[in-house]
């Protein structure tokens, strides 16, 4: 039941109604994360529903607040939307961006001639529409059926005030009070829900919303949500093509969350839905005016991001592995020790997803956002974290977002990485046995002692430290100076190699880029086994983004 009035309620629903929803979500969805976290079981029990739907409230409020008090009503609702749209987070945000985009679709446009609360009963059906629309196999008893019941409850209550002047503050009581309803029916209508004696996650944090706009418009603040449901002892019946892939839990499956930003068409995302369907499950797809934000479960991370790349322009791409600390996560634990890798390509993401790092994907020469990184240490669900930043460009960024972790709680060592072998090379020695201080040390000397190189293509004729170089050269880059210029690829990577083990190695590493033969990786194989019989070598692909080539000398 409600408290006492606790704000000043608007008449209508305007701009400044807008801030204070989007203000009042935020803060109930801070009070409600950790709960909401620890009752996510589905899709996948990862244990950041709550977070998640938080820190995509916090990228829409953030827009919001940068359109400025004089911003009229479309301009809020849509900057709010597009907020959210590009800072969704996991399934459930992503999900949530569409409600938004939904809701600005109606408000955005200003339409004259209805009331407000028949605008406001509209503009949360166009948002359950859209929401539906956008998962490729929309599932009963999840976020959705709460959406629905909301927009069902705002219709009845707008429509009875016929043609009276009705309250816009009813409407928005009614959606709140049907949402709670739908929420406390989801574990009868999943069956993981039911079995956990939970409430759907996601539906919790969307009650959690829709309290927040009510208490917006009547000046009233909702009680606290239940978290917890009438557990289930027999299985719920649910229809064959609604049942979740029981691979997400102890069972196997995707074994990757892919998530990225995409500039494409409406056309070339139709085909790009078709593709990622066939690839993996959980697919949502939300966005539109040719930005999309895109979230998909798969077991091959690399052709997820392709076919974005077959879409249009993907950007922000995250790739997390569901592994150990996951689930970890699910049972409610949270590990001593986790690591924090940013890496170039999808190729080196899954590789080191794989090793149990938190990956966060970056293309060469762009300096991940700080918000991006401290997000990722948030998933990594851990005290202790270790951040290996892929550059010496991308180490600013991991020093704000440790400050960040920081403030958290969570300790953070930044190690000193400039490249992403040396990344490799210190993740290959991780101890999380070990204490912090002495895994730390152990991941700092590996990368020290790992020298690097890169090959690249020169864009233009230009002055070097080994000389001038023409566009269409090739660059052989070594700990960051020009050491080589050549004219192939594979004569430039010899002779880098061959300054690099004239100083020693145990261990040579490459990682090719995405153009690059086999046949490459099987004559530099040759050549090292020819010329230094005690060194090994071993190759990974760095996927789409990543550099030409890069080596490492250990």
């Amino acid at each position: 039941m409600p408290h006492e009035e606790q704000l000043q309620p608007f008449d209508e629903f305007d701009a400044a109604a807008v801030r204070t929803w989007s203000s009042l979500a935020l803060a109930a969805l801070d009070r409600a994360r950790d709960d909401i976290d620890a009752i996510n079981v589905y899709p996948v029990a990862d244990a950041d529903t709550g977070t998640n739907l938080y820190l995509t409230a916090e990228s829409a409020d953030r827009a919001l607040d940068a359109v400025g008090a004089a911003a009229s009503l479309g301009q809020a609702v849509r900057a709010w939307a597009h907020g959210a749209l590009i800072g969704a987070r996991g399934n459930s945000g992503t999900i949530l961006a569409q409600l938004l985009r939904g809701v600005a679709d109606v408000l955005g446009d200003e339409p004259a001639g209805r009331g407000p609360d028949r605008l406001l009963a509209q503009a949360l059906t166009r948002a359950a529409q859209e929401a539906y629309e956008a998962v490729a196999h929309p599932v009963e008893g999840t976020m959705l059926t709460v959406a629905a019941a909301a927009a069902r409850a705002a219709e009845t209550a707008a429509a009875a005030a016929g043609t009276a002047a009705g309250s816009v503050a009813d409407v928005a009581r009614a959606a709140y009070e049907g949402a709670r309803t739908a929420l406390a029916d989801t574990p009868g209508q999943l069956a993981e829900l039911g079995r956990a004696g939970v409430v759907d996650a996601g539906g919790c944090g969307l009650v959690a919303v829709l309290g927040a706009l009510w208490q917006t418009l009547s000046g009233q603040e909702p009680a606290a949500e239940a978290v917890r449901g009438e557990a289930v002892s027999a299985p719920v019946a649910v229809p064959q093509q609604q049942r979740p892939c029981e691979a997400h839990g102890e069972h196997g499956g995707p074994a990757y969350e892919v998530v990225y930003l995409l500039e494409a068409s409406e056309e070339a995302v139709a085909v790009l839905r078709r593709r990622l369907d066939g690839l993996g499950d959980s697919l949502v797809v939300v966005g539109g005016d040719a930005l999309w934000n895109v979230h998909v479960h798969v077991d091959d991370p690399g052709a997820a991001v392709e076919a974005g790349v077959v879409a249009g322009r993907p950007y922000r791409i995250r790739i997390t592995h569901f592994g150990d600390e996951r689930r970890r996560a699910a049972r409610g634990e949270r590990a001593q020790r986790a690591v924090v890798a940013v890496v170039p390509g999808e190729g080196l993401a899954g590789l080191c997803a794989e090793a149990g790092a938190t990956t966060v994907l970056t293309p060469p020469g762009h300096a991940p956002d700080p918000g991006e990184l401290a997000d990722a240490v948030r998933r990594a669900h851990a005290r202790e974290v270790v951040l290996l930043p892929g550059g010496a460009d991308q180490r600013a960024a991991a020093a704000s977002a440790a400050e960040r972790a920081r403030a958290d709680g969570v300790r953070v060592a930044v190690i000193p990485t400039r490249s992403a072998v040396q990344g490799l090379a210190a993740l290959a020695v991780h101890d999380p046995e070990a204490t912090f201080d002495e895994d730390v040390v152990a991941m700092t000397a590996a990368a020290g002692a790992t020298r690097y190189a890169e090959l690249a293509v020169a864009e233009r004729q230009s002055f070097t430290s080994a000389g001038i170089c023409q566009a269409g050269d090739v660059l052989g880059l070594i700990d960051g100076d020009v050491a080589v210029i050549g004219a192939g690829l594979a004569d430039t990577a010899e002779a880098v190699l061959e300054r690099m083990l004239g100083s020693g190695g145990e261990l040579v590493t490459l990682v090719l880029g995405p153009e690059v033969p086999q046949a490459l990786a099987e004559r530099l194989e040759a050549y090292v086994q020819h010329g230094h019989l005690a060194v090994d070598t071993v190759v990974y692909r760095g996927g789409h983004h990543s550099a030409p080539l890069l080596i490492g000398v250990e």
